[in-house]
């Protein structure tokens, strides 16, 4: 993919998906404004290192590593000035209020890894590129979360 080919593809993303990126991002830092500029940064900084994306995945899979690292160290910024913000995280979540409570308690990697695969609707792959993890992981940190999810919520 040429330069001018990824900018109006980074463009279309970001019109196509940006309140998922925002809504799933506002998981990770706690509150949807954090989220508006988190987004904001990922997308600046996927622009300016557009050259570094080799294909080697999905482009909205490289982009959401950028993101998650920005949301990540955004995160760990505010953690002394605050604590999480309890702002509904995502649409899905604000209807079921004890989900939503259910997957804020997750371990962090578990509760990324629910956001992205369930409300980002990212595959396995993609995830995988995400995080940095192998696809592997992604499976069985999903499985420990749904088990985890379960138990809270006392269904099996």
């Amino acid at each position: 993919m040429q330069v001018d080919e990824q900018t109006a593809a980074l463009e279309e993303l970001y019109r196509a998906r940006y309140t998922t990126f925002r809504d799933v991002l506002a998981g990770i830092v706690g509150s949807h404004d954090l989220a508006r500029e988190v987004v904001q940064e990922a997308f600046a900084r996927a622009l300016r290192e557009r050259r570094r994306f080799r294909g080697e995945g999905t482009l909205e899979a490289w982009v959401w590593k950028i993101a998650v690292n920005v949301a990540l160290k955004q995160r760990r910024a505010v953690a002394g000035e605050q604590v999480l913000a309890h702002e509904r995280s995502t649409e899905a979540c604000s209807h079921e209020p004890d989900i939503r409570e259910a997957i804020l308690a997750l371990p962090p990697r578990r509760r990324l890894v629910i956001f992205l695969r369930y409300f980002a609707d990212l595959s396995y792959r993609e995830i995988a590129v995400a995080t940095g993890v192998r696809e592997g992981t992604v499976a069985a940190t999903l499985s420990q979360a749904h088990g985890e999810l379960a138990a809270r919520l006392g269904r099996r």
